[in-house]
């Protein structure tokens, strides 16, 4: 009888528990620092999604030419000289699924726009991936300031 006891109480629990835990969505607001360190983004809320800024960088002075980072890898010359602070990384991105939004994200790297979801794992992680095709990769971001 003790054992069909706590086998109901423990069921019980989870029922009352899963409503709450699923009402307690997680913001991806706020600036994130990417999984490398070389940079920091800042997610708001824009057009019923979210929106991601590049607002600084490790090195936001190209050793080259001692100017600004520039998205110089960009195949349309017109935004090749662009700078990477400023930078709009997301696109589109809406809502799918609770702490989960999806659209496209521009690499600056090598200057193409991919598939993307971002996906809030943890109240200080956030994970942010692109897809070419089938093929995806991904990385988690640190959240550094609201």
């Amino acid at each position: 009888m003790a054992c069909k006891f706590g086998f109901v109480f423990a069921i019980t629990a989870m029922l009352f528990a899963a409503p709450a835990a699923h009402a307690q969505s997680a913001e991806p607001t706020g600036v994130w620092q990417t999984q490398a360190g070389d940079a920091r983004v800042k997610v708001t809320k824009c057009s019923g999604g979210i929106c991601g800024v590049v607002v600084s960088l490790r090195d936001p002075i190209d050793p080259a030419t001692g100017r600004p980072q520039v998205d110089n890898k960009n195949p349309n010359p017109s935004l090749a000289s662009r700078p990477i602070i400023g930078l709009t990384l997301f696109s589109g991105m809406h809502p799918v699924a609770s702490n989960k939004w999806s659209g496209q994200i521009y690499n600056a790297d090598d200057g193409g726009t991919y598939a993307s979801n971002i996906t809030v794992t943890g109240e200080s992680t956030l994970r942010v991936e692109g897809c070419v095709g089938v093929i995806c990769g991904g990385e988690t971001w640190t959240r550094v300031g609201k």
